[in-house]
């Protein structure tokens, strides 16, 4: 009967994953904070790769924070169709442009207690953005890969990202708090899939107690 492995270090996991993917950026493209943003706010229940598609003509559209905040709400709509829940999504959008312009003087806040305020702004967008921008680190970014993947290293049994979230950072070193969430995102892309897994070739496959020879 093959014995089941314990749950790994987290600081073993991260060694392992930083020789395999090394430095890691956002794979959200943008040049303004403000585009991290909205990029993050398309990202919701999409994947990376499509919002990075539609962000371009989106940014070249409207290229101030002024003009997302003044723009009839169906001309973003139809910029950001193909990314799925559109309407929330400009309703958001437009909300989170006024809402900076207005009450933040056009910088967005640098904290998670105003950051979650902004339309659009849940944990994860604020997470990604404090990091990516500020260099801020108040949580640990739950996306549905890093979801899959914390449970099946054992690091949590909790199926809600802020529940997700609180386990992660109790065990991970805030330093390494960004880079291990985008390791895991790049994993899960890679190798660790929601519905085929290549353990083979996975640099976890030592450790991991959902290895599958």
């Amino acid at each position: 009967m093959k014995q089941s492995r314990k749950t790994p270090k987290i600081t073993e996991v991260y060694r392992l994953l930083e020789a395999e993917f090394g430095a890691v950026e956002t794979p959200l493209y943008f040049t303004k904070p403000y585009e991290l943003a909205i990029a993050v706010i398309l990202s919701a229940q999409c994947t990376d790769e499509r919002v990075n598609t539609v962000t371009p003509e989106l940014f070249r559209t409207f290229p101030t924070l002024e003009s997302f905040a003044k723009a009839p709400l169906d001309s973003i709509e139809k910029k950001i169709f193909s990314t799925g829940f559109y309407k929330n999504k400009a309703k958001s959008i437009q909300g989170f442009a006024r809402m900076v312009l207005n009450d933040y003087g056009g910088k967005i806040p640098d904290t998670m207690e105003e950051a979650i305020k902004l339309p659009g702004f849940g944990r994860k967008t604020a997470n990604v953005v404090l990091a990516e921008i500020y260099g801020v680190v108040e949580g640990f970014v739950v996306d549905t890969h890093v979801k899959r993947l914390t449970k099946r290293l054992g690091f949590t049994k909790k199926t809600e990202p802020v529940q997700i979230e609180r386990d992660m950072v109790k065990i991970t070193p805030k330093e390494i708090c960004r880079n291990l969430s985008l390791y895991l995102i790049f994993l899960g892309r890679k190798n660790c899939q929601a519905r085929r897994t290549f353990c083979s070739t996975c640099p976890l496959s030592s450790l991991c107690p959902s290895f599958s020879a």
